[in-house]
């Protein structure tokens, strides 16, 4: 069995889990990378990072999800952070009802909302076998506010946080739980949308948020791994969007 700390991170082959996964293993978790389709991505990064591995898996898919645990364990013989940053969205205007469909409601349920509880419920007896397992789920401002790139992601998104606070008072003391809210973060997320429309965003957040930028990978990054070590912290959806929360 190793001796240092085991990170599972979901979706980490680029963007906000990348940055998670670095950051572990710069503070000598050995981490496992995974993601559903980017494997050339996923296993680069692997590479890069001391003692790591990486395991293709499609966590909204409950027999994938437990298995990517499972190979963990194969692994590494322990798991002792789970970060569940795989995620998904679709950029629909929030009063464009008719595109928000049931097949796209249950599509961003799947891998946002099941994924997450996929993940959770095949981890929780190695959580609780570590010793002082924790998980932090990556959800979104637009869980705490009304916005977000469209609205059944927002809702999906208002979900993982309550399911965060419930786990937390669920799972203590053998197993913290807690949340990161990202506001509007510079990553591949938002290629999906047309050149013109994603720099303007980005402007727009830029030039209203207290902190006057946009947020990084890096700076969600150091967040989730703040929160794996702040060991009286437990149930807390933290926001990390330069303040936009404050906006009227």
């Amino acid at each position: 069995m190793s001796e240092a700390r085991v990170a599972l991170v979901t979706g980490s082959s680029s963007g906000i889990g990348a940055a998670v996964a670095r950051l572990l293993a710069a503070d000598g978790v050995r981490v496992v990378v995974n993601s559903a389709r980017s494997v050339d991505a996923g296993r680069a990064l692997a590479a890069e990072l001391p003692g790591a591995v990486y395991v293709q898996a499609d966590v909204s898919d409950e027999t994938q999800a437990t298995r990517l645990v499972e190979r963990t364990i194969e692994e590494f013989g322990r798991l002792d952070i789970l970060v569940n940053n795989a995620g998904t969205t679709r950029f629909i205007p929030h009063d464009d009802l008719a595109a928000a469909s049931p097949d796209v409601w249950r599509d961003l349920f799947d891998v946002n909302v099941m994924g997450v509880w996929h993940t959770i419920t095949a981890a929780v007896p190695h959580l609780k076998a570590s010793g002082s397992g924790c998980v932090v789920n990556v959800s979104s401002q637009a869980g705490v506010r009304p916005g977000g790139s469209s609205i059944p992601y927002a809702v999906s998104k208002a979900a993982v946080n309550h399911m965060t606070r419930l786990l937390a008072k669920t799972l203590g003391p053998e197993v913290r739980v807690n949340a990161v809210a990202p506001g509007l973060i510079d990553t591949p997320w938002y290629d999906g949308l047309d050149p013109v429309a994603a720099e303007g965003a980005k402007s727009h957040v830029a030039g209203v948020v207290p902190l006057r930028r946009v947020g990084t990978a890096d700076d969600v990054a150091r967040a989730v791994v703040d929160l794996t070590t702040a060991a009286y912290m437990t149930g807390e959806v933290l926001l990390v969007d330069g303040g936009g929360h404050l906006l009227g």
